[in-house]
């Protein structure tokens, strides 16, 4: 579950396994504060969501000082294992965790726990630790973030569009 979260909250260009690394240390660090052994998966998704938005937003202040010192990014994520061997599909993959890159860590996490891992409002609340009407206006600034930068782009655009399409039959 931790791996998974992970490297679809991450995409394929972050080292997933030095951030499991970190979920689990904190883990261990943190275990004796458990006071209910059901609420074990509950705990661990807390502790992963919030190492994941903290590499998140680490990640993002990189790229700004890359970008303010004119530091070349790369153009090619780092691990392909996660990307299809189909170019078109690679190309489409990488430019959605690009996309995603340019919503805020919060928006981002519960986009990420909603649609790509399928979870339901009540629980991505939970794994964030906020409200549910806080994480439905989560849903609500990245998906519309999203579609908006996604119509722009070629390779998303008819994905966005045949989205928006059946969303209104």
């Amino acid at each position: 579950m931790v791996r998974g979260i992970v490297r679809r909250s991450l995409g394929p260009e972050f080292d997933a396994e030095g951030v499991v690394q970190e979920v689990f240390l904190c883990l261990f660090q943190r275990v004796g504060t458990l006071r209910e052994p059901g609420a074990l998966r509950g705990f661990v998704m807390s502790i992963t969501v919030l190492t994941v938005r903290t590499t998140l937003r680490t990640e993002i202040r990189r790229q700004r000082l890359r970008r303010w010192l004119g530091a070349q990014q790369e153009t090619e994520p780092k691990s392909l294992r996660l990307v299809p061997e189909d170019l078109d599909s690679r190309e489409a993959l990488a430019r959605f965790y690009e996309i995603l890159d340019r919503i805020n860590p919060r928006d981002r996490m519960a986009f990420v726990l909603r649609f790509v891992e399928g979870m339901g409002v009540s629980e991505v609340a939970s794994a964030l630790d906020v409200s549910v009407p806080t994480v439905r206006r989560c849903f609500t600034r990245a998906w519309e973030r999203f579609t908006l930068l996604a119509g722009r782009d070629p390779f998303l655009a008819d994905y966005v569009a045949a989205h928006r399409e059946r969303d209104l039959s």
